[in-house]
């Protein structure tokens, strides 16, 4: 079992910058790959960025990519979002999720961990 708590939310101007945390419990959390996934009101759950078990290879949304960054510290049981140039289209809900294979996804149904969420607001 995994818990996964995220912070770092809050409101910011466009342009802006925010860093998400996201932090997990647990002695194997390097082997598992994480997710970072948002939802705006009346959409579907999306994936912004992954990275993967141990090598820390990461994916990128094309909206996102440029701006976001995934990372990583296993020793802290920690993994990031660093949202640069911030676009009123990147308010939503922000979640990270584990994912057990280690290999990642950007398919949500995969994860199988999730945190309770931490909103993120764009303002113009």
């Amino acid at each position: 079992q995994v818990q996964l708590v995220e912070s770092g939310g809050g409101l910011v101007q466009a342009g802006g910058s925010l860093r998400l945390s996201c932090a997990a419990n647990g002695r194997t959390f390097g082997s598992y790959a994480m997710g970072w996934f948002r939802q705006a009101p009346g959409k579907e759950r999306e994936c912004v960025a992954v990275i993967i078990n141990w090598s820390g290879i990461t994916y990128y949304a094309d909206s996102v990519k440029g701006r976001f960054t995934i990372s990583r510290e296993n020793a802290k049981n920690t993994v990031y979002l660093q949202m640069n140039s911030l676009k009123l289209e990147d308010t939503a809900v922000y979640y990270c999720a584990a994912e057990s294979t280690g290999r990642g996804f950007f398919d949500p149904m995969r994860y199988d961990y999730w945190g309770q969420g931490t909103q993120v607001t764009v303002s113009s």
